[in-house]
């Protein structure tokens, strides 16, 4: 049982995501995770990348979890405070926008910061944001980028590997109209992305393709639930 204050809060996010993916209890992980001293939290995320790795881990997690407990109450999901972790009540918005975007307006298009983050975010948030995370949140939604286990040993790999995989599904062309079809998000969270002008860049590196003179048009963002999508290629131990 997780008692400890020196449990390893990344592998503790992992197990969490673990159980959900087989439909096992998590009780016993939601318990370790609300009685981490957030101080040790802190000294255990001491890099970006073992920031990110929980954080994600942490969001696709709960949401999961929240989603099949509150199934006729998904809009408020995001914004009220519905699970603990070290003693303190977290949404899933303060994760995402936050922690993890480092106090970004939900609603501003990536360029309006929160006005007042509480100090908790601020002690828990990156240094700087990494856009590729938008490819690695889950919210239940047939347009939401699958489901991986990110270690932050691997995880400038994966995060990576996750943006190439959907942006090569998300992406289409019409060379004789000159259009290029992009993921939403993009334009949700432009600012986050540095603009259209690195937008374009980023379809072109990742892609390897060449959209010079190409109109960009954003793709309506299916909002079917699609729980459990897990990356095909993640295995489970």
């Amino acid at each position: 049982m997780y008692v400890s204050q020196k449990i390893d809060a990344i592998k503790l996010s992992e197990d969490l995501l673990r159980a959900v993916k087989l439909n096992k209890p998590t009780f016993t992980l939601e318990f370790a995770l609300k009685h981490i001293d957030l101080t040790e939290l802190q000294k255990q995320l001491y890099s970006e990348d073992r920031k990110k790795a929980f954080w994600i881990n942490i969001y696709n997690a709960f949401y999961q979890i929240l989603a099949r407990n509150f199934r006729h109450e998904k809009s408020l999901i995001y914004s009220i405070k519905l699970f603990m972790i070290a003693g303190h009540e977290f949404s899933l918005d303060d994760v995402e926008h936050g922690i993890l975007r480092r106090f970004k307006y939900k609603y501003g298009l990536g360029y309006l910061p929160q006005l007042f983050p509480s100090k908790v975010l601020k002690r828990l948030a990156v240094v700087s944001l990494d856009y590729r995370i938008h490819f690695a949140l889950n919210c239940g939604a047939t347009s939401c980028p699958p489901i991986l286990f990110y270690d932050p040993i691997d995880i400038d790999n994966q995060l990576e590997m996750a943006m190439v995989a959907f942006l090569e599904a998300e992406t289409s062309f019409d060379n004789d109209k000159n259009t290029v079809n992009i993921t939403r998000l993009f334009l949700w969270f432009l600012g986050d992305f540095g603009g259209i002008n690195n937008v374009r860049k980023i379809i072109s590196e990742t892609l390897m393709v060449d959209i010079e003179g190409f109109k960009v048009k954003f793709n309506p963002y299916s909002w079917e639930e699609k729980l459990g999508n897990f990356f095909q290629t993640n295995q489970v131990a």
